[in-house]
């Protein structure tokens, strides 16, 4: 059982239970194996209980609360998680985002899943909340791509979106981008979008990837909804939002660094996507503090 002490945050992004506890089911079988915790098991009386605190060891933005909750309550089902932090909010070197009490052997049990998940997903929202601070003062968003972990998009994205970040399409279904390859099939980039104009219903958008500021004349041509400005660097981005006089999204793409990401929001663009977000942001350190009931 767990309960949320914090509920001051509105409209945060959420997950669905059936989808965590399918992914925290599945980390625990791989980390159980065969006997579980035998470590535990040989080491400490069944009826020994313990308090245990998740402590912030950096400064961060928390996320995946509900994937560790979900991993200490499989573990077993005695755990009692409270959280003093939500998704969502900055946490700073020891504060305590949330306490377990319950049998010890299933606290530790469950440490290393919920640590996982926790760390990682903390450290995607962290790194979106340095990439946000950069652009805040323009009207320029960051969204993260399908670059992520197989099996944990749905995760990753929701921790960017806890970091102040947002969604590109989340997979091949949801949207039309047309990229360099696909032009190439095709025969060039106003008849690629033509084609996906035809094929498109009038709830999907079409995004063309172009290189140069002779394709991005060539697509306005032919009305793409959003168009991706691939490895452009912040004078050829004016360039293109003075090309485009708001007849397109523009979305600047490749290589875009914490560094780079000010000069290239402030060209005007409307959205810089980036896949570092959710394959390379590092791990929040998060600890677990335990201590024994007496």
């Amino acid at each position: 059982m767990s309960t949320q002490e914090n509920n001051s945050a509105a409209f945060l992004p959420e997950l669905p239970q059936l989808m965590v506890e399918e992914a925290v089911k599945a980390a625990l079988l791989e980390d159980f194996g065969r006997a579980g915790d035998i470590t535990s098991q040989a080491t400490i009386p069944a009826e020994a209980s313990a308090n245990a605190q998740i402590v912030s060891r950096q400064h961060g933005i928390l996320a995946g609360s509900a994937l560790a909750d979900a991993a200490f309550r499989l573990a077993h089902a005695g755990l009692a998680v409270t959280w003093h932090k939500q998704d969502g909010q900055a946490l700073a070197p020891g504060d305590v985002a949330a306490t377990i009490q319950g049998p010890a052997r299933g606290l530790l049990a469950g440490e290393r899943v919920a640590l996982n998940f926790l760390g990682h997903l903390s450290g995607i929202a962290s790194a979106t909340q340095k990439f946000a601070a950069k652009i805040a003062h323009t009207k320029c968003n960051v969204v993260c791509t399908r670059k992520t972990t197989p099996g944990l998009r749905a995760f990753e994205k929701y921790a960017v979106r806890c970091g102040g970040g947002a969604s590109h399409r989340f997979g091949l279904d949801d949207a039309i981008l047309i990229k360099d390859n696909h032009i190439a099939v095709a025969g060039g980039v106003a008849i690629a979008i033509e084609r996906a104009r035809a094929f498109a219903g009038h709830l999907v958008k079409i995004e063309v990837e172009v290189d140069t500021l002779e394709q991005l004349h060539e697509a306005l041509s032919a009305k793409p909804d959003v168009v991706m400005l691939d490895n452009m660097g912040p004078e050829l981005l004016r360039e293109a939002v003075q090309i485009t006089q708001g007849r397109a999204l523009l979305e600047a793409s490749g290589g875009i660094t914490l560094e780079s990401v000010g000069a290239i929001a402030q060209s005007g663009v409307d959205v810089v996507s980036t896949g570092w977000l959710t394959h390379s942001a590092p791990v929040l350190d998060l600890g677990l503090d335990i201590h024994i009931n007496t």
